[in-house]
C-alpha cells in the first residue's frame, strides 16, 4: 500500500491528490481491474462434470416443456 506522510501546512486535498497519484503510478488499481473478474481454470473433471448437469438441466426443461407442465418462454431481445 501507497504510505504519504502530510506535509507542514498542507491541505487535505493535496495530501490526498499525492496518495492518490502515487497509488496511480504504483499500478496497483489497473491490477485489481484486471483480476476482478477473473476465475480460476477449473480442471477437467469439474468441467465434465458441470458439462454433464448442464444438460441433465436442459434435458429435463425441455422434456417438462414438451408435456405441458411449463410454459414456453418467448425469447426477450433486450438490449
Amino acid at each position: 500500500m501507497a504510505e504519504v506522510k502530510r506535509k507542514r501546512n498542507e491541505s487535505f486535498e493535496a495530501l490526498f491528490r499525492r496518495f492518490q497519484d502515487k497509488i496511480r503510478q504504483s499500478g496497483k488499481i489497473l491490477q485489481a481491474k484486471k483480476i476482478r473478474f477473473h476465475a480460476p481454470l477449473l480442471n477437467k473433471n469439474r468441467r465434465r462434470k458441470s458439462a454433464i448437469e448442464k444438460s441433465r438441466r436442459t434435458n429435463l426443461r425441455e422434456y417438462l416443456i414438451k408435456v405441458g407442465k411449463l410454459k414456453e418462454e418467448k425469447p426477450t431481445f433486450r438490449r
